[in-house]
């Protein structure tokens, strides 16, 4: 049996999922750090098991404070594929605002269509950014999270 709570850490500066983190959070008693700068600071309370770190503004601050924070078998919530190479090279799991796991095996992948969607940018062309989040997507990240959570009830 597990002695600590499971721990989701969220890169709270543009994450679309906040609501769906907080009440999965609830229903598997797990702890959320919630990281954003001073120019995202959410309005409102949040419940007592989250914590809300707060860092400058400089532009990776927060993905610093997360992969500074986090440690092995946490989870983190985040879009960004230049802090999910970073913390999956310490064992965490990471879960896009999909719900999609973001894995060893892709992430190489993943980082290069960013970097040749940048060059293509750089060069004038114009590139896709990504679809407006849908239920389903939100759905899906509930899914995958729950899924996550059970698996670490397990241990």
């Amino acid at each position: 049996m597990q002695k600590n709570k499971p721990k989701i850490f969220v890169d709270g500066d543009s994450c679309p999922v906040v609501p769906e983190v907080l009440k999965t959070a609830k229903d598997y008693g797990a702890a959320v750090v919630f990281v954003s700068s001073y120019a995202h600071i959410r309005k409102g309370e949040f419940p007592d098991f989250v914590v809300q770190l707060t860092v400058d503004q400089d532009k990776e601050a927060a993905d610093l404070k997360i992969a500074n924070e986090i440690k092995r078998d946490e989870i983190a919530v985040t879009d960004d594929l230049g802090l999910s190479s970073l913390l999956l090279g310490k064992g965490v799991t990471v879960l896009n605002s999909r719900g999609r796991q973001v894995t060893n095996q892709q992430i190489d992948y993943l980082l290069d269509s960013r970097y040749q969607s940048a060059k293509l940018r750089r060069a004038g062309k114009k590139t896709k950014g990504p679809k407006k989040l849908t239920s389903e997507d939100r759905e899906t990240f509930i899914k995958e999270l729950k899924k996550v959570l059970s698996n670490w009830q397990e241990f």
